[in-house]
């Protein structure tokens, strides 16, 4: 199996109340409204790479938040987007579109003030599915005067029959304690699928995969970081050390010199952010050894795409 898949769940608990619930909550949005932010702010840890770029998520990303009384698996998926024929693109909207599937509830992301034709898209794809929908109306931190956020609230709950509707802040982690309590409600009467201390399915290579590429994505610019990727050649402990050597990808000789940078410094920086920010997560030190690689046009192959890890 590789790391983008999602593992089959662990074996149920003993010992859980009989009224326990647990299922899926996909967290759906168009791309860049704060999904990822919001699943991290969910969970208290990051489990998903962050950027101010759109599109930064392309796996299914699953978080796991349990309690005494249940257990909410979170898909933090791609955002669902019209625009984009390559194969990746196709790539993210299937992810995504697999996880409405899946999903027991939906977490509808939009941001505060600012409702579009792709909203409307979205909502009435959820609408079809006929899954209870919670309308996460995000951001609300950016709304100056706060009054003109109650009418805008009202004008929201006409547009569907939304389960709940709740302003919140992914980024100040604002009246977000009530979103997991609103999602239970929602959840079918269930052992856990996961241990309850688990936070995340993915391995360690994917983790240490997506921060580099995190890194990557904060310091380029424009178009660069959507045709680059990152796989890890070799993930191994030695003498309490972690030591991982990875592959940056790109698509062209070009993009190559820009990521390594003049005199190596662009690559430097990005491998010590990345590797300290590792060195916390798996807590020990960290060996990273980083190369850059050219792959062309691997974004818009399919087989490059399974060669690489993605999901098909």
């Amino acid at each position: 199996m590789n790391d983008h898949e999602v593992n089959d769940p662990a074996p149920p608990e003993s010992g859980v109340s009989p009224d326990f619930r647990c299922g899926f909550a996909a967290i759906v949005g168009r791309p860049n409204v704060g999904k990822s932010t919001l699943l991290n702010a969910l969970l208290e840890r990051k489990v998903s790479i962050v950027s101010p770029k759109p599109q930064t998520t392309r796996h299914r990303i699953l978080g796991i938040r349990s309690s005494e009384q249940s257990q909410i698996i979170f898909v933090d998926t791609p955002g669902l987007h019209s625009g984009g024929k390559r194969a990746m693109n196709r790539h993210m909207n299937r992810a995504a579109v697999m996880s409405l599937n899946d999903a027991d509830v939906n977490l509808f992301v939009i941001e505060a003030l600012r409702w579009i034709d792709e909203d409307q898209r979205i909502l009435e794809q959820l609408v079809q599915r006929g899954r209870p929908i919670i309308l996460a109306v995000n951001k609300v931190d950016r709304v100056t005067p706060r009054e003109r956020l109650l009418p805008y609230m009202e004008e929201l709950s006409r547009k569907a029959h939304f389960a709940e509707v709740v302003p919140l802040s992914g980024l100040k982690k604002s009246n977000i304690a009530v979103v997991p309590e609103l999602i239970a409600k929602h959840l079918p009467l269930s052992p856990p699928h996961f241990p309850l201390d688990q936070v995340t399915d993915r391995s360690p290579q994917f983790q240490a995969s997506e921060i580099i590429r995190e890194k990557l994505t904060l310091r380029l610019h424009q178009e660069l970081p959507y045709g680059l990727t990152v796989e890890i050649e070799r993930f191994a402990e030695e003498e309490g050390r972690l030591m991982i050597n990875a592959v940056i990808w790109v698509e062209r000789t070009g993009q190559k010199a820009i990521v390594i940078g003049q005199g190596g410094e662009q690559l430097k920086e990005v491998g010590r952010s990345a590797r300290l920010e590792m060195a916390e997560l798996f807590g020990r030190p960290v060996h990273l050894e980083l190369w850059v690689k050219v792959k062309e046009n691997w974004s818009d192959s399919e087989q490059a795409l399974r060669q690489l890890g993605y999901e098909s």
